[in-house]
């Protein structure tokens, strides 16, 4: 085990260039104003909405729950396992479900505008996505939900222009050693 060699594969140039590189930061900051805006405006819609966060929070949810509840019913688009899910615990607590959904929504939208943890946010959106499509909704969710998924693949140069160009050399990275301000944390091609 100590003589143990470890093999290193070089990245290949189109991943470099697209996951690594701040020359490839303008084909991100298109794709995350695209879909940063789709994730504002409809966090922006529950939040005004009174179904969603009002006196009546949680009544929009639970529409969708028991819409989804009848597809699985019906054996179609929703899995028992996840309609086992969404009956003994989302719908219990569907008014905390409605304004984690709809002031999530709205981070994740501010968050990708702003570029601030754009990795993170895209995650979050992308987990949103997952939740939406298992729940058995398409409407933008395959493709947000792609497009999330190269966000946070492209995470160190994503919010190039924008608020992590900043953020993330003073933050750092959890897996890296030292503090905050370490430069290296993540290490950007330019």
């Amino acid at each position: 085990m100590a003589n143990e060699k470890f093999i290193t594969i070089p990245e290949n140039p189109v991943s470099r260039f697209l996951f690594s590189s701040t020359k490839a930061a303008l084909i991100w900051l298109i794709v995350r104003l695209y879909v940063g805006y789709s994730w504002l405006k409809a966090g922006w819609g529950k939040i005004t909405a009174d179904a969603w966060t009002g006196e009546n929070a949680g009544g929009a949810l639970q529409g969708f729950i028991n819409g989804a509840l009848a597809k699985a019913e019906a054996g179609t688009d929703v899995g028992g396992w996840y309609a086992q899910f969404l009956e003994t615990f989302v719908l219990p607590n569907a008014k905390i479900f409605a304004f984690m959904v709809a002031y999530g929504e709205l981070l994740v939208g501010l968050g990708l505008i702003l570029g601030l943890l754009t990795g993170l946010a895209a995650f979050f959106g992308g987990l949103m996505n997952v939740s939406f499509l298992f729940a058995g909704t398409l409407s933008t969710n395959p493709i947000l939900f792609i497009l999330a998924t190269w966000l946070v693949l492209a995470w160190k140069n994503a919010g190039w222009y924008g608020l992590d160009r900043w953020a993330l050399p003073f933050l750092g990275t959890p897996w890296s050693q030292g503090s905050g301000s370490n430069k290296n944390s993540s290490s950007v091609n330019t």
